[in-house]
């Protein structure tokens, strides 16, 4: 039974609980609820939350009342957990803030604060309309976006996939030269269109099909 390590709040998991139903096989370890031997873990799945604490941003905070009130213990873990996954090659998954988290972790920046992409309508319906480059596999017209902070200089080894076709704002990033990781700046597990990328993401966790990461892993923090 592959193990799958992530950090989802209370008030998200009946968001994901679904999908999870969908593969009985993978064990969920939810680190918000309880101790996580990464060690074991197979897999990481990075879900949205608060804003990344700037001790752990590779750039300075010139407004920090933009920012929001961040969960150190979290960000603690989840930096840990992403470091531990690349440099084992795990599959990863990563959602809104664990895009900006991944993206970070492979030494990328932020846009700490930008317009136009935190409306209430934005938060489960699918309105924010999406460009795509080609060869991209996940392909939706318009995806739930709802966030106040984006991707600015992208990490080491990642692909911009898709992005707002309003604003260029970065959706949906890969990692080239490994096994399998896909980040995306908007909610599937609100929505009822995006199955196919949990369906991806699950086939590869219970492939175990990790490998010793190729790409350098940022530990400075």
């Amino acid at each position: 039974m592959p193990n799958l390590a992530s950090w989802i709040r209370p008030r998200d998991e009946s968001l994901f609980a679904p999908f999870f139903a969908m593969r009985s096989a993978i064990q969920l370890h939810n680190a918000a609820t309880g101790p996580v031997v990464l060690e074991e873990m197979d897999a990481l799945l990075l879900t949205g939350g608060a804003d990344i604490a700037p001790k752990f941003l590779r750039q300075p905070v010139p407004d920090p009342s933009i920012l929001e009130k961040a969960d150190l213990p979290r960000d603690e873990w989840e930096f840990a957990a992403a470091a531990d996954a690349l440099e084992r090659g795990l599959p990863i998954f990563a959602i809104c803030k664990g895009m900006q988290l991944l993206n970070v972790a492979l030494g990328g920046t932020l846009r700490l604060d930008i317009a136009g992409h935190n409306l209430p309508e934005q938060n489960r319906r699918d309105i924010q309309p999406l460009r795509h480059a080609r060869g991209t596999v996940h392909r939706f017209d318009h995806v739930n976006s709802s966030h106040h902070q984006a991707i600015d200089r992208l990490g080491d080894n990642c692909v911009v996939e898709s992005w707002s076709s309003t604003d260029d704002i970065i959706e949906q990033v890969r990692l080239r030269d490994y096994p399998y990781a896909l980040a995306v700046q908007y909610h599937p597990e609100r929505g009822t269109i995006y199955g196919g990328l949990f369906e991806e993401f699950f086939d590869r966790v219970e492939g175990k099909s990790g490998f010793p990461a190729s790409i350098p892993v940022h530990r400075e923090w």
